[in-house]
């Protein structure tokens, strides 16, 4: 088991067990708004995660973000919730651009 910690959302913490689906599919089960424009795809940048703690706990990125990173769109700390996968435990925050009007975030 692994645990993601979502720093602006009040330290939200989910408890992970299937390591085989996304960041953004965990998000999603434990009933969590969050912005994902193209369905989940890999195909925009707005599911992107800062990564404050457990990068190496992260599998390595997709070519749907090294592509974002080659164009400046994603930076070295960030990844994109519907492609990154977990292999352990994480602690993350939402970028303000990211931020949905109807969630309630904390600093």
């Amino acid at each position: 088991m692994a645990v993601i910690v979502i720093k602006n959302l009040t330290e939200k913490t989910l408890e992970v067990q299937d390591f085989s689906k996304t960041l953004l599919r965990h998000i999603q089960k434990n009933a969590l708004d969050w912005m994902h424009a193209c369905g989940g795809k890999g195909k925009c940048t707005t599911c992107k995660v800062i990564i404050l703690q457990g990068e190496e706990n992260l599998e390595p990125k997709t070519m749907a973000e090294l592509k974002y990173e080659s164009q400046g769109l994603l930076m070295g700390n960030e990844r994109l919730a519907c492609q990154v996968k977990i292999t352990g435990d994480v602690r993350i925050e939402i970028p303000d651009e990211g931020k949905l009007p109807h969630v309630k975030y904390s600093n």
